[in-house]
């Protein structure tokens, strides 16, 4: 296996050029289609069931009376769960095979849903919810995988937008559905309607995923399991901590997540002796990945930590209802539902390194248009911006993982679609804790902020502060955001460099898993 790029027809035959070429002309067939859809229901519900809880975590902090910090552990428990257990989802695929695992994961995750919903404190609430990030975390990799396999390489770029759709229906339905749902009903619906969604996907999973053929001679990692997945798991509880605690430099923070690092480390160590390791990090000898995994990391950083906090300045800075900040970010789905499509068919036709670049410059200018932020700026312009930033997100997330899949051959994308997500979950953690870090300093620095977003929520507040206080917090508040998006887009911008890297021609994989790939002119 090597890192070099060839830039001729394979050897194989020439006539084979011609057929990938045909191949990639090829749209997404009945079975992949109904496979696709099968995939994105089980996403769908993992990737919803982290935005709709966010709104929910004022209801639950006064339901079962305690703190704003120990109910983020609603969130944070299924997170951790979720990044500890897609280590074991390579291995387990292989072992016992695709199909058996995913129908293995819904019901782990159907079986949290009911739990959650009758929980009856907030440490069962958390725990149930860990069972659940159990199930949900598995559930993308797999999807990921079964769709790969069914698709083949040259049509990559399509499945990639396919399983996009989730990942776009998240941040925008989940607000909007948990408000509506706690406003309509009660807190326990919003994990009770995940009871027949579920329902649904096992039967169609049932009937529809093909049957798989486990490969039993692979010996399971433990060694590589006890390292990799508490590593993971404590680095990122320590990292989580960061915006409770106030600072890296307290206990919490450093002494879990240097321990965590260091289990990471001697993962690597292990993993690169071992024949068959949990992750196999010589993956990494293939250049495309190599390049998409910086690339992933950094965009995730930026654009998950940010997305954290659009919500919040509708809902503190502006002062809109739950329902009203969900639907002001609709703009970004929808632009990222116009450009996904087309860019995952590009990608499959001419590499997505042209895609990606162009992705990067629309999201770093939609985002850009946040840092200039003020407490009445026009919706007009932030609603374009985000519709910007949902057009480049349509044509970067999804062909990053293209250029990390699409040079692998059949053996090795169960391991590179886990390692992929393995990255953008633990990015994106890290995203939200830096970007929770820099908003909440920003806003200590601004003294008549902090009671001019309470006052917002709460008529006694607004009537105890002087004449003009509101006003003045409320500018002093937009301009913490906005320095703070400024932070997430020069993050953005660093994604550049590795963007400028990615495959710009049509790849194949040649034979050997994680082959370097052959370029098609």
């Amino acid at each position: 296996m090597t890192d070099r790029t060839t830039e001729s027809v394979p050897a194989t035959g020439a006539d084979e050029p011609a057929v990938a070429t045909a191949a990639a002309e090829r749209g997404l067939d009945a079975t992949v289609l109904k496979i696709a859809g099968v995939i994105v229901i089980g996403a769908i519900m993992s990737i919803l069931d982290v935005t709709v809880v966010s709104v929910a975590l004022p209801t639950f902090a006064a339901e079962f009376r305690t703190t704003y910090a120990s109910v983020a552990w609603t969130m944070t428990g299924y997170t951790l769960a979720l990044a500890s257990v897609i280590p074991l989802t390579g291995w387990a695929a292989d072992r016992f095979g695709t199909k058996r695992l995913y129908l293995t994961a819904l019901v782990l995750f159907v079986a949290g849903s009911m739990l959650c919903s009758v929980a009856w404190d907030i440490t069962s609430l958390i725990v149930f919810r860990v069972l659940q990030g159990f199930g949900g975390g598995m559930l993308m990799p797999l999807g990921m995988t079964i769709l790969t396999r069914a698709a083949g390489p040259d049509r990559i770029g399509r499945v990639m937008a396919v399983l996009g759709v989730p990942m776009l229906l998240g941040p925008i339905a989940g607000p909007i559905l948990g408000g509506w749902l706690i406003d309509a009903a009660s807190w326990h619906w919003i994990f009770l309607i995940n009871v027949p969604i579920g329902i649904v996907a096992l039967v169609a999973a049932w009937t529809v995923l093909p049957k798989d053929a486990p490969q039993p001679s692979q010996s399971f990692d433990v060694v590589g399991m006890l390292l990799l997945s508490p590593g993971l798991a404590l680095f990122l509880f320590g990292v989580s901590s960061i915006p409770e605690t106030g600072t890296v430099l307290s206990a919490r923070v450093l002494v879990s997540a240097v321990v965590g690092l260091a289990l990471v480390a001697a993962f690597v160590v292990h993993a690169l002796r071992t024949e068959h390791p949990l992750i196999d990090l010589r993956l990494f000898r293939n250049r495309s990945l190599s390049v998409a995994v910086v690339a992933m990391s950094l965009f995730a950083i930026a654009f998950f930590g940010a997305g954290l906090i659009f919500p919040s300045y509708f809902l503190q800075v502006r002062g809109e209802t739950t329902l009203a900040a969900g639907l002001l970010l609709a703009p970004q789905g929808l632009g990222a539902m116009v450009s996904m499509p087309i860019a995952g068919n590009l990608a499959d036709r001419i590499g997505p390194g042209r895609i990606v670049i162009t992705g990067m410059a629309l999201v770093t200018a939609g985002m850009a248009v946040f840092t200039q932020v003020g407490p009445s700026t026009s919706y007009v312009i932030l609603l374009g911006g985000l519709f910007v930033m949902g057009l480049g997100l349509g044509a970067t997330m999804m062909p990053i993982m293209t250029a990390a899949l699409q040079t692998l051959d059949d053996a090795s994308v169960a391991r590179g679609s886990t390692l992929m997500n393995i990255i953008q979950q633990s990015a994106g953690s890290v995203g939200t804790a830096v970007i929770s870090v820099v908003l909440t300093n920003q806003l200590l620095d601004r003294a008549a902020a902090g009671p001019a977003m309470a006052a917002q929520s709460d008529p006694e507040i607004a009537a105890a502060l002087p004449p003009g206080a509101v006003e003045a917090g409320l500018a002093q508040a937009a301009d913490a955001f906005g320095s703070t998006f400024l932070v997430a887009t020069i993050i953005v911008a660093f994604t550049f460099v590795p963007a400028f890297l990615l495959p710009r021609r049509k790849v194949t994989p040649t034979a050997g898993a994680g082959a370097a790939p052959t370029l098609l002119h």
